[in-house]
């Protein structure tokens, strides 16, 4: 049973439309001051994320990245809970603890977007060992950047997962840039040949294309479920935004402007669906309600500034530093 939301391709344009939408926002809300800190917009890139949940089920999980907006969106996590978190509310996804970075619905399956570069691939491949052991036909996505192709922790995923036969999607999505770097500047070798050193079925895929990456995570996917073990998907994409919302202070320029507007002819929301004027419209009285929601939800208490500190739930003793 696939996401019923990305079940069809009206539904994959709609979620694309929301995280672009849910973006749009988020970045008029770190000029005003709202979101404090900024964050990592995922303009662009949304038919990887989409792409990839419509190949899941609704009990398969992910882990995603300090870009993960996009991922946690179309898992299906509520977009008012999520732009909550970003304000740091109570009503947030995560009681506003997590922020943008560190968004998480495990109800959905999603284990957590991650500010550490590479560091959600261990965590799928504990959820999916765990799975299997269990006896369970769960399968995890694993989401990261081309910057982690480089990280020690990545190569070590792989291994293991190689080695276990876990059930994991690991995504690359290859956006050309680790923060300000080219990717061709600093990898050496292949994505694909990371995967492929370790016995891993490795897949280029166009990341512009949701059903392109779809109809290749659905490979993937059916392969881990079977028993088949890991696969690797690189995911050709690319943002149309800043790496962070800080660049804008910086006015960096290590992108030529035709590179950029080269990439954005390739929009992965262009679409000749009929209906796509009236989703637009959807999407935004749905957004609308999710700004309100937000808005309206509480600012935390600062007594509780130290509940969850300790998984056994104990506090710090009266008059300690913090």
């Amino acid at each position: 049973m696939s996401l019923p939301h990305l079940a069809d391709p009206a539904g994959r344009y709609r979620t694309m439309r929301l995280i672009r939408s849910f973006e749009e926002l988020a970045l008029e809300w770190v000029r005003s001051g709202l979101v404090v800190g900024g964050t990592h917009p995922y303009s662009g890139q949304e038919a990887v994320a989409v792409g990839v949940c419509a190949a899941l089920d609704p009990a398969d999980q992910l882990t995603s990245t300090h870009r993960g907006h996009g991922h946690v969106l179309a898992k299906g996590a509520d977009p008012g809970r999520l732009l909550a978190e970003l304000l740091g509310r109570v009503g947030g996804l995560n009681g506003g603890r997590g922020g943008s970075m560190h968004a998480a619905d495990f109800s959905l399956g999603i284990l957590g977007a991650n500010g550490i570069v590479g560091a959600g691939a261990p965590i799928a491949v504990g959820a999916a060992w765990a799975a299997q052991r269990r006896g369970e036909p769960t399968v995890v996505a694993s989401f990261f950047g081309d910057g982690a192709l480089n990280q020690g922790v990545l190569l070590e995923s792989l291994n293991l997962a190689s080695i276990w036969r876990a059930p994991v999607v690991f995504v690359c999505e290859n956006n050309g840039y680790a923060t300000t770097l080219p990717a061709a500047s600093a990898v050496g070798g292949s994505a694909c040949g990371r995967a492929a050193a370790f016995g891993i079925p490795a897949e280029t895929v166009d990341g512009m294309d949701v059903e392109a990456v779809r109809a290749a995570a659905g490979r993937a996917v059916e392969r881990a479920r079977s028993g088949g073990g890991p696969s690797f998907l690189e995911c050709l994409t690319y943002r149309f935004e800043a790496h962070h919302t800080m660049e804008r202070r910086f006015r960096l320029s290590y992108r030529a402007a035709e590179e950029v507007a080269s990439w954005r002819e390739r929009d992965p929301l262009a679409t000749d669906l009929p209906e796509a004027a009236a989703i637009d419209l959807e999407v935004a009285e749905l957004l609308a309600a999710a700004a309100g929601f937000a808005l309206a939800s509480a600012e935390p208490d600062p007594a509780t500034a130290t509940d969850h500190l300790y998984a056994s739930g104990l506090r710090p003793r009266s008059g300690a530093a913090l």
